[in-house]
């Protein structure tokens, strides 16, 4: 296992790498700059500040003097944000979304299994189709739909909750966001859980445990849950992806102050080492995700051997 370990990580580093390059030049290639503004500024100006970020020097020694500040850590300055660099951007930012994207998940993930497993054990019942037709629901309908709906209902009708604004601590503050964030991974969590479920109590080992007079809970937790659970393992890196999707246009919604609105407004603004920070952050987040479904295989099914 340790051995996979280290080929997986080595693995990640040139797929990082990859990124962080495609990334650079497509966004170089966008049309226009970080000064760009609606009233073109003076040639003078414009040439100085090109040269104070050195957007006056070739794409190429931009490129590797931005690899060498990244190889020490350093995101550079932010061209929008004055007073800030990247990395404080993040600092920022990056607790905001990670506590919005870990509530989300674990959400997901604790509601969602329990449905799924229900509407297998009450397959073709009313409870099934009932759980069945809202993860449709869950799934058709995007998250910035289903927030300035929550906003509209729980904000403005009822004034129970805030519509957008932060605080920190604040869980009124999280509701609307999160819920908005967590319905799509619920459903598919929901759905893959029922399939797989069913799949599994249909198997020859179910069938002699239930024979052999074992209660159907310890049927469940012991014998049948792992198994069922390795579609939802699979399904965490895109489950992950789609919070973190979701979080770009939810942040912006409500207001939050996490990388998600960051990376918003900096591709808007082409700024370039803001929009370069936040997708560096995404990108690790994934391949760091990835690497945890393939480790969650091991746990789920031990016949799997990565040696």
């Amino acid at each position: 296992m340790n051995l996979y370990l280290l080929k997986r990580l080595a693995g990640a580093l040139p797929t990082l790498f990859i990124i962080i390059t495609a990334a650079f030049f497509l966004i170089r290639v966008a049309p226009g700059g970080p000064f760009d503004q609606e009233q073109a500024l003076p040639p003078e100006i414009m040439a100085n500040l090109e040269a104070a970020y050195g957007l006056d020097q070739p794409v190429w020694t931009q490129y590797a003097r931005y690899m060498k500040a990244l190889a020490h850590g350093d995101f550079g300055p932010s061209f929008k944000y004055k007073d800030f660099s990247v990395t404080e951007l993040i600092g920022q930012g990056f607790p905001v979304t990670l506590e919005l994207g870990v509530i989300a998940l674990l959400l997901a993930l604790g509601i969602g299994i329990p449905l799924g497993i229900l509407a297998a054990l009450r397959h073709n019942s009313a409870a099934d189709y009932a759980t069945m037709s809202l993860a449709v629901v869950g799934i058709a309908i995007p998250s910035f739909v289903v927030l300035p709906f929550l906003g509209l209902v729980f904000g403005i009708r009822l004034h129970w909750l805030p519509v957008a604004g932060w605080e920190p601590g604040s869980l009124r503050h999280l509701a609307l966001p999160v819920i908005a964030l967590t319905l799509p991974p619920l459903a598919y969590v929901a759905r893959l859980t029922r399939g797989s479920m069913l799949e599994v109590l249909r198997s020859h080992y179910i069938r002699t445990a239930l024979a052999k007079g074992l209660p159907l809970g310890t049927v469940i937790l012991r014998h049948a849950l792992r198994p069922a659970l390795m579609p939802v393992a699979s399904y965490l890196a895109p489950a992950v992806a789609s919070i973190m999707t979701g979080s770009l246009v939810v942040e912006s919604i409500a207001g939050l102050p996490g990388i998600g609105r960051y990376l918003v407004q900096g591709a808007l603004n082409r700024d370039y080492t803001l929009v370069m920070g936040m997708v560096i952050i995404y990108s690790t987040l994934l391949i760091v995700m990835g690497l945890v479904v393939d480790l969650l295989y091991a746990w789920l099914d031990p016949r799997i051997r990565f040696e």
